[in-house]
């Protein structure tokens, strides 16, 4: 797996498989650092919560890589990440959308189908 395609593009298509194992690799990140830091500064610390929010900024644009790459191979924009913003709702359609719902099969408008021969581009 290319992990920088993965986390740090913006550009072409992402399948269920990798984005399911990039959104588990994120969260234990996530989790990882809070138990972490819940251990050595105790969990209602101002440290703690110091370091969740820096794990969070940190994790942002990979987090909002893998979720545009995969609105991509639904063959829709990126932009409806913002559907997040819609309470309970959003969370729900942004799971189902992106985490059950199949890809376009096919080329389309954002790169070649990720299901091909070839799943990432090849790096010259």
């Amino acid at each position: 797996m290319d992990w920088a395609y993965i986390f740090a593009n913006f550009q072409g298509r992402l399948n269920r498989k990798p984005f399911w194992i990039a959104t588990l690799v994120l969260w234990l990140i996530s989790v990882g650092v809070t138990l972490v830091a819940s251990l050595l500064f105790g969990s209602q610390s101002t440290a703690t919560t110091f370091l969740q929010g820096v794990v969070g900024l940190v994790l942002l644009i990979p987090s909002l890589a893998v979720a545009v790459k995969r609105y991509h191979d639904r063959d829709k924009s990126g932009w409806w990440i913002l559907i997040l913003f819609i309470p309970i709702i959003g969370l729900i359609w942004y799971i189902v959308e992106l985490g059950f719902l199949p890809g376009t099969p096919g080329p389309n408008r954002y790169g070649p189908d990720p299901l091909a021969a070839e799943p990432f581009p090849v790096r010259a």
